[in-house]
């Protein structure tokens, strides 16, 4: 379960990189495109890749939006206390009860994401059978490292002159 966490957390850092080179500040077009994408990545490739029967693939169309929906919300909720932490600890802390309203909010989302996400994949596993739950997981797991691969290249093209360094031989 771990690993989706840090493929959402690839995602997120993809999608904030692409909003920040071709999108405003206000919107955020680009991850959502982002995020859609591998839903519809994941969705396209699951029945084939699982061999789900016809209407089992029906019944577990909703069950993975959801699933990946609501890991995407925990995500992107708890990077946006962590941010708003890192912000208030920056100016010196001395506003203590926001800081501690947003340290109870992040516990709270620490509890609470995984355990949804729990339940929702429990959901999912009701409907597949073991082989197909452990297929699922290999493509979870496939999908993370695509994401991976695409965050270490918004990564590599952010970073100004990041490919000249990279290609000069090194000094002796």
């Amino acid at each position: 379960m771990r690993g989706i966490f840090r493929l959402l957390a690839a995602l997120v850092l993809v999608a904030g990189a692409a909003s920040a080179q071709h999108e405003p500040p206000a919107g955020r077009p680009a991850r959502e495109e982002a995020f859609r994408m591998v839903d519809a990545y994941l969705v396209s490739n699951m029945q084939e890749s699982l061999g789900l029967r016809d209407e089992q693939f029906a019944k577990a169309i909703p069950l993975v939006k959801k699933l990946q929906r609501e890991r995407r919300e925990y995500l992107l909720e708890r990077a946006r206390v962590m941010r708003e932490m890192r912000r208030l600890l920056r100016q010196g802390g001395s506003a203590e009860s926001p800081l501690i309203e947003l340290l109870q909010e992040a516990k709270k989302l620490e509890a609470e994401g995984p355990e949804r996400t729990r339940r929702n994949l429990e959901a999912l596993d009701a409907l597949l059978t073991p082989i197909q739950q452990a297929k699922y997981r290999v493509l979870e797991g496939e999908v993370e490292q695509r994401v991976r691969e695409l965050t270490n290249r918004a990564r590599a093209g952010r970073a100004p002159g990041a490919r000249q360094r990279n290609e000069q031989p090194p000094q002796e």
